[in-house]
């Protein structure tokens, strides 16, 4: 195993939240180290039109992200093409272990590793993600206007979604395989009486339907779970409304986790339940999840760490005299 590296601020993860981290720490002058992880850019990697990034009224996600990485390098941040598979956060200065075998040790770790949403794993649900297949109603539901979707799941989250594109799409079909649903009820009261929602029971979906010219979306063949029957409902979107999984596993036996495993941090903070270990963006919010909240917490998380390393900077020289 190589000799370890060393750096004061060690970034894990390169979406909104990882960039902004790195972009306001190389300003402090921390000459932090950011490694991508598996998925260079996050999420936004895998969306198209992104019209809710403050000053772009248009803007590709891929192109967004790549310049969030150019301005974070411009800084002085160096960024590394590797993946962090064991992080020790037991003593500091902190370890971290990669893919390439490389390992840095850190006096401060800002964790950035998002989420992923959970995907039902139908036949076109890769093929059209992007051109009809959604996660995220407040991210793409814009661009449902008059037409009618589909959304899936049975939760707080799927009820949200749905009540949400009534702002947009024509008719949202509400599918959920159960006869009843677990979202809040007054969430529920409110989605049965919106004139723009029908909600079929007892049902799953098994294959998104579409065009390759141009791609795009054009129905959802549904199961009766006790009968099989089969039917396609015709819609212009599809969207999965089954959760989120934030990208904990690093972390999940050191650090304090709530909601299901999102990292959890002090109210108004960065700061996790380790000192000199701060988190932003999708793995510690289960509320939100938009890439400018994400990019606002990489800020915090960058000004948390830097407050931090000069604390303990204040207090070694304290010791020393």
């Amino acid at each position: 195993m190589p000799d370890p590296r060393h750096t004061r601020l060690l970034i894990i993860g390169s979406g909104p939240a990882g960039y902004t981290a790195a972009v306001y720490g190389a300003r402090a002058m921390l000459a932090p180290v950011l490694v991508q992880g598996i998925q260079p850019g996050g999420q936004l990697m895998i969306t198209t039109d992104v019209e809710n990034w403050p000053g772009d009224a248009s803007v590709m996600g891929p192109d967004l992200m790549a310049r969030m990485e150019a301005h974070a390098r411009e800084m002085g941040t160096e960024i590394v093409t590797d993946t962090i598979t064991r992080l020790d956060l037991g003593a500091r200065p902190f370890r971290a272990e990669a893919d390439s075998g490389a390992v840095w040790t850190a006096d401060a770790v800002v964790l950035a590793t998002g989420a992923q949403a959970k995907w039902l794993g139908l036949p076109g649900e890769q093929k059209y993600m992007g051109f009809g297949v959604s996660a995220c109603a407040t991210c793409d539901g814009f661009f449902y206007r008059g037409k009618e979707v589909v959304v899936v799941g049975g939760g707080n989250t799927a009820v949200e979604e749905a009540l949400f594109l009534t702002n947009f799409a024509s008719k949202v079909t509400l599918v959920h395989r159960r006869d009843s649903l677990r979202a809040e009820k007054i969430l529920q009261e409110r989605l049965f009486k919106h004139p723009k929602i029908a909600v079929i029971w007892d049902h799953t979906p098994v294959d998104v339907l579409g065009d390759d010219d141009p791609v795009g979306v054009t129905g959802v063949k549904i199961r009766h779970v006790s009968t099989g029957a089969e039917q396609v409902i015709a819609c212009d979107g599809f969207f999965v409304a089954i959760g989120h999984a934030p990208a904990s596993e690093l972390v999940r036996d050191q650090l304090k986790l709530h909601n299901g495993g999102y990292v959890w941090v002090e109210p108004g903070s960065s700061r996790t339940s380790i000192p000199g270990v701060f988190a932003a963006g999708d793995i510690t919010d289960h509320v939100y999840r938009q890439a400018v909240t994400s990019a606002g917490m990489g800020c915090m998380a960058a000004l948390d760490a830097e407050a931090f390393l000069a604390a303990t900077a204040a207090e070694r020289e304290l010791d020393a005299v």
